[in-house]
C-alpha cells in the first residue's frame, strides 16, 4: 500500500469515527426529545387537550427550515425530517388519549 493510500485510509477512518460519534449524539438527542414530547402528551391527555397543535407545528417547521438554511443543511430535508418526527409525536399523543 502506498503512503498516499495509507493516509487516505487513515483519513477515511477518522471521518467514519466522527460520523459514528455524531450518529450517537443524534440518537440520544432524539431519545431525549421524545421523552419531553411524551411528557407533553401525558399532560395533554390529562387535560383533554388535542394531540396536535398545527400552529406550533407550522412555527417549528419554519424555525427549523431557517436554522437548516443558516447551517448549510438542505431546508427541504429538515422540513421532511421534522414532519416525520412530528407525525410520530402526534401518533404517541393519540395513543395516550385512548
Amino acid at each position: 500500500m502506498s503512503d498516499a493510500t495509507t493516509r487516505a485510509a487513515n483519513l477515511l477512518k477518522e471521518h467514519r469515527d466522527s460520523i459514528d460519534r455524531l450518529d450517537a449524539v443524534l440518537i440520544y438527542t432524539l431519545a431525549e426529545r421524545f421523552a419531553q414530547t411524551q411528557a407533553v402528551g401525558k399532560l395533554k391527555a390529562e387535560h383533554d387537550l388535542p394531540p396536535s397543535d398545527p400552529n406550533r407545528e407550522k412555527t417549528q417547521i419554519a424555525r427549523l427550515e431557517k436554522m437548516a438554511d443558516e447551517s448549510g443543511l438542505d431546508p427541504e430535508f429538515a422540513r421532511k425530517f421534522l414532519n416525520f418526527v412530528i407525525s410520530e409525536v402526534i401518533r404517541h399523543h393519540e395513543q395516550l388519549q385512548k
